[in-house]
């Protein structure tokens, strides 16, 4: 018999369905709120999502409110990040 755990509230409230997320491990980011659910899911503030990927919290805030887009090297952190959201936690204990 397999025991599963229930999500916490606050675990719940991070959530993306799983065919966002998938669609974010192939870079597709077709809006703000796609990069936004991003940060949500990882747990983290603007503040600590744009020290964990090396951006400036202004090109984070763009992002999410879709006044630009993540291009190159961006995206791949970004998939990065939707894949293995535990890395820019860890990134950044590792830096402190």
């Amino acid at each position: 018999m397999s025991r599963y755990l229930e999500l916490t509230e606050a675990e719940f409230e991070r959530a993306i369905p799983a065919r966002l997320r998938k669609r974010l491990i192939k870079g597709q980011f077709d809006s703000g709120d796609d990069v936004a659910a991003l940060r949500r899911f990882t747990g983290l503030t603007q503040v600590r999502f744009a020290q964990a990927m090396g951006i400036s919290v202004h090109t984070l805030r763009n992002w999410e409110q879709g006044r630009r887009k993540p291009e190159g090297p961006a995206i791949g952190l970004l998939r990065i990040a939707a894949r293995h959201p535990r890395i820019l936690r860890e990134n950044l204990e590792s830096a402190a």
